[in-house]
């Protein structure tokens, strides 16, 4: 097993556990709820094979959806930015395209890149898992205020994440 695959498995587990046991029990109010656990699918390598992605969506989710006894809403919103996830590097790939074996970061592409990369893949997440934890539309402007607060709150603690475990 290489150097890089026990990274990716000690980023997943660290992920699932600072998701579970710390950010689901954090109560700002009833709008900020915090998902940090996107962050593995976030810096997965970019030539990584799409259906690993989907795969690793999968488990991710469900690993949140266990803890947290909820069902499959969580699964349902990763594999859905697992999906996505090409489609949006393709849409913020240099010209030049991405060099090969680099994986999405604020060293290899710039803050500016990461933070728009990031959000993108956020609120594609957020919205999908917050209207199917809210049933519908039926309290959508709430729903929405939910969605923006939480994105931002999200995108903080994802870069602060980032800067302090991605370190080259």
């Amino acid at each position: 097993m290489s150097r890089s695959n026990i990274k990716y498995i000690l980023l997943f587990i660290v992920s699932v556990l600072s998701q579970t046991l710390v950010f689901d029990n954090i109560y700002f109010s009833s709008y900020i709820n915090i998902f940090i656990y996107i962050l593995f699918l976030l810096l997965l390598p970019i030539e990584t094979n799409k259906f690993v992605v989907l795969g690793l969506s999968f488990i991710l989710g469900l690993s949140i959806d266990i803890f947290n006894s909820t069902p499959g809403i969580h699964a349902s919103a990763t594999v859905l930015i697992g999906y996505l996830r090409p489609a949006i590097l393709r849409l913020y790939a240099p010209r030049e395209g991405y060099e090969p074996n680099k994986f999405p970061s604020i060293k290899n592409h710039g803050l500016n890149w990461f933070i728009k990369y990031s959000i993108s893949i956020i609120l594609i997440h957020h919205i999908f898992l917050f209207f199917v934890d809210a049933y519908g539309f039926s309290h959508f402007f709430y729903t929405m205020g939910k969605i923006l607060i939480s994105s931002v709150f999200s995108l903080i603690f994802i870069i602060i994440g980032h800067l302090l475990i991605m370190k080259e």
